[in-house]
């Protein structure tokens, strides 16, 4: 392999046993005999357990803060489809990138401020702030309150999604999101007896 193909190899193998066992649970020696190689070629190339860990986790940021942000940048779509295909793309990660959802929502390293879920949560809450914003404006509401519900609302789908990945996934990836834009955009007063979503789906 060239060092580049055994970077990448390193790198799966690591975000596979991080998904199953956690940071903690996972050894550098297990990754280099996953990978079939020494322990001094994982030092060689990340400088050990807590640097395969960060790219893992970067790149897995990446992915799901890139999907929110193109479903945040569609064309012509209404407050509430906004808020329908930001759930569907926080959904949709959970439902193709198991792995990567599983070790974003687990304890990171001590000491490690970046990359946890909290600040993920952060991240993509501070992209859906401005459609709150817009809408509080256009509803005559406090548009200073609008991060504190982008907040909300976020966590609110991430945390379902948690549940859902949980569950064996005994709802539609549609469903789910039907029902948690249904609370989020009616509230509890407001629920609808059959929500669905008004987006259609890709």
């Amino acid at each position: 392999m060239t060092a580049a193909q055994r970077r990448e190899q390193l790198l799966v193998v690591g975000r596979t046993l991080f998904a199953q066992k956690g940071y903690e649970g996972t050894s550098v020696e297990e990754i280099a005999a996953s990978a079939k190689v020494s322990k001094p070629v994982v030092y060689e190339h990340f400088g050990g357990k807590e640097g395969l860990y960060a790219v893992v986790v970067d790149r897995e940021i990446r992915t799901l803060l890139s999907a929110v942000e193109e479903a945040l940048t569609t064309a012509d779509s209404s407050p509430r489809a906004l808020v329908e295909l930001a759930a569907l793309a926080l959904l949709d990660y959970v439902e193709t990138s198991t792995d990567g959802f599983r070790i974003l929502v687990r304890d990171s390293p001590t000491g490690q401020s970046t990359g946890t879920f909290a600040s993920l949560i952060s991240d993509i809450a501070s992209q859906v702030e401005h459609i709150l914003v817009a809408e509080f404006r256009r509803r005559r509401l406090d548009p200073r309150t609008a991060p504190m519900y982008a907040q909300m609302l976020v966590g609110m789908v991430a945390l379902t999604g948690q549940w859902w990945l949980g569950s064996s996934r005994t709802f539609k990836k549609a469903d789910v999101a039907a029902h948690v834009v249904n609370l989020a955009w009616n509230g509890l007063s407001g629920l609808e007896r059959d929500p669905h979503l008004d987006t259609p789906l890709p």
